[in-house]
């Protein structure tokens, strides 16, 4: 979206400070995929450039190349700067940096922070927190994110660079760079962690226009994460798991993932098993093993479920290959594709 179009549109009377969501906007898509089905599309044409790509991760050494990259030539010619990004890594280097004289050398450097206007702010520090969290380390680049985030509210506008790092942090390893991506979305959806943007998703979640109840379900669950009626998100999320249409289900499944809530991994697990749609039990799965938010030990706790998912007779060949992939991806293990030999290795664990 054209940043000087405006975000919201009016559609009614709305309370004070609550956007009305543009149908326009996507949920962040999938983090990876289990299996070989594709995304569900939403039937609505989006003209916000669309946050897809086969596999994000494959991004994160670009990340990390180009902020060494511009850190070394920060002082030397812009134009010199960007020639060497191009020449590195082709047309790769467009996607992640648009300006590479905004970029401050570390995320300590406040001074230069202070100078930059938030949406270059925002997105610096999002894209230093990725870089330096796949690299292995971090300059404090969340920590500025938690600091200015609440004054970012209705300075940060939505655009294809804000999409490709908000979608990168969700792809993170790093669950804090997560949490920023989380931040800085809400902000750039123009939505504070306050209980009026939470009433006003809920009605959204109910809304007859598709695109914006599943945008509303994607965005309930940056909201609960944020700590914002957790419990009450859960449970309207969780009712949509029974909504006729699968793309509703299947955005529902994503908005439980990123609350990170423990209460969620059961209803997770049951629409792995359940769900009627080969795209919705695939989803579910990899939000138990890989995506959303959370941590490592919530995950270990799908485990035992799992593991009788590998060869139960009423799930298909399909359900237990994912389920065995959940596992590899939850333990790091790589055993074979065998529910004798995950039992026994699970069993050794325990004793």
């Amino acid at each position: 979206m054209d940043a000087s179009e405006p975000r919201f549109s009016a559609t009614g009377p709305q309370p004070e400070s609550v956007p009305v969501a543009d149908p326009r906007l996507l949920p962040t898509p999938d983090y990876g995929t289990l299996g070989p089905n594709p995304d569900i599309a939403s039937g609505e044409p989006i003209s916000v450039p669309a946050r897809r790509f086969e596999n994000l991760r494959r991004l994160a050494p670009f990340f990390a190349a180009a902020i060494g990259v511009l850190c070394a030539v920060l002082t030397a010619n812009i134009g010199s700067a960007r020639s060497k990004l191009e020449s590195q890594f082709g047309n790769q280097s467009s996607h992640l940096v648009s300006a590479p004289s905004r970029l401050p050398v570390s995320a300590k450097d406040s001074g230069q922070l202070d100078r930059m206007k938030p949406q270059n702010q925002a997105e610096a520090l999002l894209e230093l927190a990725v870089a330096r969290s796949d690299a292995g380390r971090s300059d404090g680049a969340v920590d500025q994110i938690s600091s200015r985030v609440d004054r970012w509210q209705g300075k940060v506008q939505w655009d294809s660079q804000i999409a490709t790092l908000t979608t990168a942090a969700l792809n993170s390893s790093d669950l804090r760079v997560r949490e920023s991506g989380i931040e800085v979305e809400l902000a750039a959806y123009g939505l504070a962690k306050n209980s009026a943007s939470l009433d006003y998703l809920l009605r959204t979640a109910e809304s007859r226009d598709h695109a914006q109840k599943i945008w509303a379900l994607w965005a309930l669950g940056l909201m609960a994460n944020r700590g914002v009626e957790t419990g009450r998100v859960v449970q309207v999320l969780t009712a949509h798991l029974k909504d006729a249409d699968e793309d509703s289900r299947r955005w529902a499944v994503e908005g439980l993932a990123l609350t990170g809530s423990g209460e969620v991994l059961q209803p997770l697990l049951e629409t792995m098993h359940d769900d009627s749609s080969p795209s919705v039990r695939e989803r579910a799965a990899c939000s138990l093993a890989e995506s959303g938010m959370f941590t490592p030990e919530q995950r270990l706790a799908a485990v035992p479920q799992l593991l009788t998912y590998t060869d139960d007779p009423s799930l298909d060949s399909q359900t237990h290959l994912w389920a065995f992939q959940a596992l590899s991806d939850i333990t790091r293990q790589r055993l074979p594709n065998d529910s004798t030999a995950w039992r026994s290795w699970w069993q050794s664990t325990r004793d």
